[in-house]
This record gives C-alpha cells, sequence and structure tokens, in this order.
C-alpha cells in the first residue's frame, strides 16, 4: 500500500515537473511550478520528512511562484516605459 502512493506521488511529480517546462507563458510557468511545488511537498511527506515537506510547500509552492511573477511584472513594466519613451 505504501508503495503504491509512493509510486502515485512520484508520478504526479514528475507530470508537474513536465508541464512545468512544456508551459511557455511566464505566468502559467509559474502557476504549474506551485502544483510542482505541492507535489513535491507530497511526496516529501509520503517519504516521511514532514519537515523538508513543509520547506518545500513554504519555497517551492510560495515564494518561487511569488518571486517570478514579480519579477515578470517588473519587466514588463520597464518595457511599458521605455516604448513610451522613444
Amino acid at each position: 500500500m505504501a508503495e503504491a502512493v509512493i509510486v502515485v506521488a512520484l508520478l504526479l511529480v514528475a507530470a508537474a515537473a513536465t508541464a512545468a517546462v512544456a508551459a511557455r507563458e511566464p505566468a502559467r510557468q509559474a502557476l504549474v511550478l506551485s502544483v510542482l511545488g505541492v507535489s513535491l511537498a507530497l511526496l516529501f511527506t509520503v517519504l516521511q520528512a514532514p519537515d523538508v515537506g513543509l520547506s518545500q510547500l513554504a519555497v517551492g509552492s510560495v515564494l518561487t511562484p511569488l518571486l517570478i511573477m514579480l519579477s515578470v511584472r517588473r519587466v514588463r513594466r520597464r518595457g511599458r516605459t521605455r516604448g513610451e519613451a522613444r
């Protein structure tokens, strides 16, 4: 039973990682990266590493996608202001 749960968690991680690589738009990449972080946190919890799972949940699911979205927003704003100045 435990092995089946591990296999399902691994398949979920593999699917989320593939979707993160395949996504083209940065906003969609950040969203899929958040799903990948949640699935990795689930995998770590299943593998009896809840401390690593909690860290992954905080960093991989929340902080990293948030930083990516803020960076994309700032780059797009700079592009607009430079385009208007020309």
